[in-house]
């Protein structure tokens, strides 16, 4: 029997789930939405639709029901050592970083929050019998929460189909499972290892303050309220111990979010790992971007006759911008900037104009509190030729706040113009992955490739500022845009796809 549910019955649906489980459901997600409703009409028999509703209202009461829902409207679809790159940082760089600070307790504390049906908290497990021997004799507990009572009750079973175990090497599903049947059932010794546990990420503290050392908090972000990811993230922080490690979902970032944690980069993975409490001074920041696997270096070092990279950039640029209509956005533009400060609306609007000089000597002397305006002091900067300085401004930010892409961006500049051609990369891969939207890294990021004839690379990034660039915000492409307007950067980016062998 169908049951018929109309536009308001799903809106109301809608807000009830994002009220109660924090999970997002956009417009493009109704049909689903629409046929767990209709299941339950079905399943409750007699009840209307704004009965069904008006009955999950008083949570306690619907309690069964609201579990059975959670069920549902969740994915649980995940495999065993997920994203390989994230396992690598975790045995390599996290746990023996833990291990240090926890050799005089002997402890350890893992939490996989949103586990699913326990493939990820069992996949720690299998990491720490094989890397970590030493801690055979240690008081280890590794948690998994999740939402979901069905893969809850799956991962407690600990028995898997051959799909979980895609990406899982033969050598450990043969030593950690045994063949039953179409089943692979999980070693007793690794399932004694983890503790599952039904538990809603959103409505409730974790954990006591401090309690974990890693926390493992994988594409769980993307599905829930806005409201709900920030309270989720600032409880995640809490239950972290200072030091404490966190990683979160491949296509996931805490921009905008917390300013709790420094961003590390190491095996190919972006994760964070908690300030301690004194963390704030700038000579921490050299370490906030590492990189454990050699790169080959994308700037010549043996060329005495460097650069600077903003000149470079506009030497290349300059063919392609030859008319005065080509320059940047008026400042009709960017009413943003006018609600700024005087001081920096002028500086604005001097450097809208090229006068560089100028532009820095009108900047705020407050700056050192202002973000926005020590990347504004920053770019000027670069502008002027003065790189170190420019560097200097761009850790200052980054001691208070790594997750500053554009701060990352113009590092990048300044370690390129350093002949730190690996470092410069590291920065522009954390912009991207910081602000995937953000066009001049992938520019940047595509022309150093270029240079060392990573042709594969080149081409990525070129094409990704290709198509960024009609769409960047004005107030960036001022900022960030070497003094050349978005269809100069857009040809120049077309230009040198060409020139690697892409289509334009």
């Amino acid at each position: 029997m169908t049951r018929s549910v109309d536009q308001s019955d799903l809106d109301r649906f809608r807000n009830l789930i994002a009220r109660r489980l924090a999970l997002q459901f956009e417009d493009g997600k109704e049909e689903l939405l629409a046929d767990v409703l209709r299941q339950r009409l079905v399943a409750h028999g007699s009840l209307s639709a704004a009965a069904y509703l008006a009955s999950l209202a008083p949570a306690v009461d619907a309690y069964k029901e609201w579990r059975t829902l959670a069920g549902r409207l969740t994915v649980s679809e995940t495999y065993f050592f997920r994203v390989w790159e994230q396992f690598h940082a975790l045995a390599e760089a996290a746990l023996p970083a833990r291990i240090r600070v926890r050799a005089a307790v002997r402890k350890l504390r893992i939490l996989s929050a949103g586990c699913a049906s326990g493939e990820e908290p069992y996949s720690v497990a299998m990491l720490l019998r094989e890397r970590c021997p030493e801690l055979n004799s240690w008081d280890i507990e590794i948690l998994g929460f999740d939402l979901s009572p069905a893969a809850i009750a799956k991962g407690e079973k600990a028995r898997y189909h051959t799909w979980s175990l895609r990406d899982t090497p033969a050598e450990l599903r043969d030593r950690y499972f045994r063949r039953e049947g179409s089943e692979f059932v999980l070693n007793e010794a690794i399932r004694s290892m983890v503790r599952l546990e039904e538990r809603n990420l959103a409505s409730r503290a974790l954990a006591s303050a401090g309690q974990f050392d890693i926390i493992l908090c994988r594409n769980v972000m993307m599905y829930l309220v806005p409201e709900a990811m920030q309270s989720l993230i600032a409880r995640l922080s809490q239950s972290l111990a200072p030091g404490g490690f966190l990683f979160i979902g491949y296509a996931e970032t805490l921009r905008g979010l917390s300013q709790d944690f420094h961003l590390r980069h190491t095996h190919g993975a972006f994760y964070y790992q908690r300030r301690e409490e004194s963390d704030q001074a700038p000579n921490d920041v050299p370490n906030a971007i590492q990189s454990s696997a050699p790169a080959a270096p994308l700037v010549n070092e043996t060329d005495g006759a460097r650069v600077d990279a903003v000149r470079r950039a506009r030497e290349r640029i300059g063919a392609l911008t030859r008319d005065s209509t080509n320059r940047s956005a008026p400042a009709a533009e960017l009413p943003e900037l006018r609600r700024s400060p005087a001081g920096l609306a002028l500086a604005f609007e001097l450097l809208r104009h090229e006068r560089f000089r100028e532009a820095l000597e009108v900047v705020p002397p407050e700056t050192g509190s202002d973000p926005d305006a020590q990347l504004l002091q920053a770019s000027l900067l670069i502008h002027c030729g003065d790189l170190e300085t420019a560097e200097s401004v761009c850790r200052r930010i980054l001691a208070t706040d790594d997750l500053n892409a554009g701060a990352h961006y113009l590092m990048a500049l300044c370690r390129e113009n350093a002949g730190d051609g690996r470092a410069a990369i590291e920065h522009d891969r954390a912009a991207i992955y910081l602000d995937g939207a953000f066009a001049m890294p992938h520019l940047h990021l595509g022309r150093l490739a270029k240079r060392t004839s990573d042709f594969v690379t080149a081409r990525r990034e070129l094409e990704d500022a290709k198509l960024l660039f009609p769409r960047e915000d004005p107030a960036r492409i001022l900022l960030f845009g070497g003094g050349f307007s978005r269809e100069a950067l857009v040809a120049f980016s077309r230009a040198e796809l060409r020139a690697c062998g892409g289509s334009s």
